[in-house]
């Protein structure tokens, strides 16, 4: 099932998402000091192109840094991107087969403008103890 709707998923808007989140690692590696933003965004664009079967976990390591990088994201990216998944979601949300897909693209809208300090695993090797900040 979880490759049906990533694929599903992938004609829908994932591949046109993970472009976006590819545009914005490219633009964020022109520059040494926003390469950390780059990494995040391709990150973010693995994610956005097969998210079913995936989590988001908080890592345990993020400390100031991550909550700097996290405001600084959201202001030059994080709110673009946002409205990507908005925008897609509300098309998705049209027919009764996408609307699976329009809630899955609203859920990834919080790692979506704050990245940092977050880590994306496949939910079946979910690490010991730790909790899902959601999954798709």
């Amino acid at each position: 099932m979880r490759t049906l709707l990533n694929l599903i998923w992938l004609v829908f808007g994932g591949f046109w998402l993970a472009i976006g989140y590819f545009f914005a690692g490219i633009l964020a590696c022109i520059l040494i000091i926003t390469i950390p933003f780059g990494i995040a965004s391709f990150r973010m664009a693995g994610y956005a192109l097969w998210p079913f079967g995936r989590a988001v976990v908080a890592k345990p390591s993020a400390g100031v840094g991550s909550a700097l990088g996290n405001v600084i994201w959201f202001v030059i990216a994080g709110l673009w991107l946002a409205i990507g998944h908005v925008t897609t979601a509300v098309a998705q949300a049209v027919t009764i087969v996408g609307i699976p897909l329009a809630i899955a693209n609203l859920k990834m809208i919080p790692v979506t403008c704050f990245p940092f300090g977050k880590d994306v695993v496949d939910a079946r090797f979910l690490p010991p103890g730790s909790r899902p900040l959601h999954s798709i």
